[in-house]
């Protein structure tokens, strides 16, 4: 009865947390039925064969209910299932982003019990399937008038279509979730090679250096990603009025400071996390959804922005406070200089996941870049990465004057609400959430104000919506983006995009696919080539 039980469970368990409830237990699996019936088939001659198949099909069972579990967490971080072909990738990922969330001992455990379930299920399934089978084998005939009669109550409850709140008591989702996982695979071959072929084709290539960027020569310019700064924190939610007075005080601030800005949104192709599939979306002007396209594209000639400035004259670099070892895929991005968790000079605790303040990142981008006095203009990409996942222990802002290297941090973080305070309500995580963004956009609006200049141009914009616990389902993929200039011209460069005023972006504001982003801005301030229209604006 246990086997039986532990058989029926992984076939009608579904792959979503929000449809776990008691009515997705009562349904009668046709998977169960249809086996035990081709068992039962087999004549004496062929008793043999029972036992590799009773195996083969506990195995086949026992991968699909690690999928649905592997589903369930992807579901619930990224809005999507788990792919079976390119997922695996994030496994090395994952690991570091559990143990830098939780720490080592909890994040350790947490792996450890997820490693052992999926062990356990890919041992006890084959188990229970073969018990299963053979007890069906020994007991023939009884064996077989009770599939008769529960195959008769399949066909009388499929064409009735008897339902519950969970869908209909006559299963057959195991089988057509077996059959999506494998015929994906085909596509996303194909997809592989033909993303590696569009890749290569730049017509940047052809645009001469001094065509480039012509109308930004001198100016310091600035992507800054916010982590997690989705549409949901400006729009809709519990915590967007929060988020919304801190961007329209920090477009007041900017004002008074002599500063404009303009605002609309991006499509990101990843949503939760991954925020490494839009940094390299918005560099090369290609849309990399996936691991595998990025593989592709780090290995191409795919020119990117920081290189595309390199070559107009610009000192590229990028802050990387997440990084504690070295990045190999670095170097597709041809910058000068990368600085990491490791030489930014930070002598301060860390605050959970985030290894410094994002007040911190700032000031030290600042005091060893943009505070030299005979330099090149300078461009960066900068992660604040405050607003990361598990969003526990956001630090409070402090004076500038009073940063220095982080010491001054000391203690602040035991005072602050820890994952294990904000975790177990959902309405405290989002509260959380909304709280890390407020801050990141504290910092950011204080760093401009600070140390700005004439010459400084400033592109601010989420990677990612946040995970599903705190976007809910169905949130779409669109991140804020803003633009942030004291020069009048900066922003009459970008006037037919139709941008909203300020930092904050109205539901009604343009929204783009980010991959059209790079050559926008390059048409917008230079020379993009002969690059056509780009992908359409509408989602």
């Amino acid at each position: 009865m246990l086997a039986a039980l532990l058989v029926v469970l992984a076939l009608i368990t579904p792959n979503r947390l929000q449809e776990l409830e008691p009515a997705a237990f009562a349904r009668l699996p046709l998977e169960a039925l249809v086996y035990l019936a081709v068992v039962l088939a087999l004549p004496p001659s062929l008793g043999r064969v029972r036992t590799p198949l009773a195996l083969a099909a506990g195995v086949v069972l026992g991968l699909t209910a690690v999928l649905k579990l592997l589903d369930v967490g992807f579901l619930e971080v990224l809005n999507r299932p788990f792919d079976t072909l390119i997922d695996w990738r994030y496994a090395g990922s994952l690991v570091e982003t559990v143990r830098d969330s939780f720490g080592n001992g909890i994040g350790t455990a947490l792996l450890v019990v997820a490693a052992l379930s999926a062990v356990a299920l890919l041992v006890l399934l084959p188990l229970s399937v073969l018990r299963v089978t053979r007890v069906a084998a020994r007991h023939r005939r009884p064996a077989s008038q009770a599939v008769a009669a529960l195959a008769a109550l399949w066909l009388v409850l499929a064409v009735l279509d008897v339902r519950s709140n969970a869908g209909t008591l006559a299963s057959r989702d195991a089988g057509g979730y077996v059959y999506g996982q494998v015929s994906r695979i085909p596509s996303e071959l194909r997809d592989q090679g033909q993303f590696a072929e569009d890749a290569k084709e730049d017509p940047l290539q052809r645009v001469p250096a001094e065509d480039l960027l012509t109308g930004l020569r001198g100016k310091d310019v600035l992507f800054v990603f916010v982590e997690s700064f989705g549409r949901v924190a400006v729009e809709g939610s519990s915590f967007s009025p929060g988020v919304n007075a801190v961007l329209s005080s920090g477009t007041e601030q900017l004002n008074e400071a002599g500063f404009s800005s303009r605002s609309a949104f991006l499509t990101s192709p990843t949503f939760g996390a991954l925020s490494w599939l839009a940094h390299a979306t918005l560099q090369s002007g290609v849309w990399v959804d996936s691991q595998q396209r990025y593989d592709k594209l780090v290995t191409s000639s795919r020119l990117t922005l920081s290189q595309l400035f390199g070559r107009a004259g610009w000192r590229s670099v990028a802050a990387v406070p997440a990084n504690t070892r070295d990045w190999p895929q670095g170097a597709f991005y041809h910058y000068d200089h990368i600085y990491d968790s490791r030489n930014l000079g930070y002598e301060g605790p860390r605050f959970g996941y985030p290894r410094m303040p994002d007040q911190y990142t700032l000031d030290a981008f600042y005091r060893l870049e943009l505070a030299k006095e005979q330099r090149r203009p300078v461009m960066a990409e900068i992660d604040l990465i405050t607003s990361h996942a598990p969003w526990s222990r956001t630090p409070r802002m402090i004076k500038p004057s009073a940063v220095g290297d982080g010491s001054v941090y000391e203690g602040m973080p035991e005072q602050l609400a820890s994952e294990k305070d904000i975790w177990p309500s959902p309405r405290r995580v989002k509260a959380a959430y909304g709280e890390s963004i407020e801050y990141s956009l504290n910092a950011l609006v204080s760093f401009v104000t600070t140390y700005g200049d004439d010459d400084l141009v400033v592109v601010m914009l989420g990677d990612h919506q946040p995970a599903t616990i705190v976007s809910g389902e169905d949130a779409g993929r669109d991140v804020p983006i803003a633009i942030v200039s004291r020069d009048p011209a900066v922003l009459d460069a970008v006037s037919d995009w139709g941008w909203d005023d300020g930092l904050r972006p109205e539901p009604e504001a343009p929204v783009w696919r980010m991959d059209v982003f790079r050559d926008r801005f390059l048409a917008a301030f230079g020379s993009s080539g002969e690059t056509g229209p780009g992908p359409a604006d509408a989602r």
